[in-house]
């Protein structure tokens, strides 16, 4: 289902539609070029502040199942370090999985409102 909400040719028909209301809205027979805005400098953009969040949880996991495989093949690692950064994996897992679950929400409920 992710897959076919991320296709790029169901985000240009999507835009195609939002462009053809915005015109019929404003009564023009001409339709409106709509531009992206660009962010501000100095300011991430959306996507960029989940990909950033991505890769930080990625690297807590990959930092935790390391620290695990030392303790498991017998190096001097405490198993306290160890079940602590298990933990910050699973809690970093668990936000960016609720973070992304709101986001295809918000998407659902827009796609679903009635024009």
């Amino acid at each position: 289902m992710v897959d076919r909400i991320n296709s790029q040719a169901n985000i240009d028909s999507m835009l195609a539609t939002l462009r053809q209301y915005q015109v019929d809205a404003a009564g023009k027979n001409t339709p409106q070029v709509l531009t992206t805005p660009t962010p501000e400098i100095g300011k991430p953009s959306f996507s960029d502040a989940i990909k950033t969040a991505v890769v930080q949880t990625n690297e807590v996991q990959q930092f935790a199942s390391s620290l695990r495989e030392a303790y498991d093949r017998g190096e001097d690692v405490p198993l306290t370090d160890v079940v602590l950064a298990m933990q910050k994996s699973s809690l970093a897992f668990e936000a960016t999985l609720q973070i992304r679950n709101k986001v295809l929400k918000a998407y659902e409920d827009i796609l679903n409102m009635p024009v």
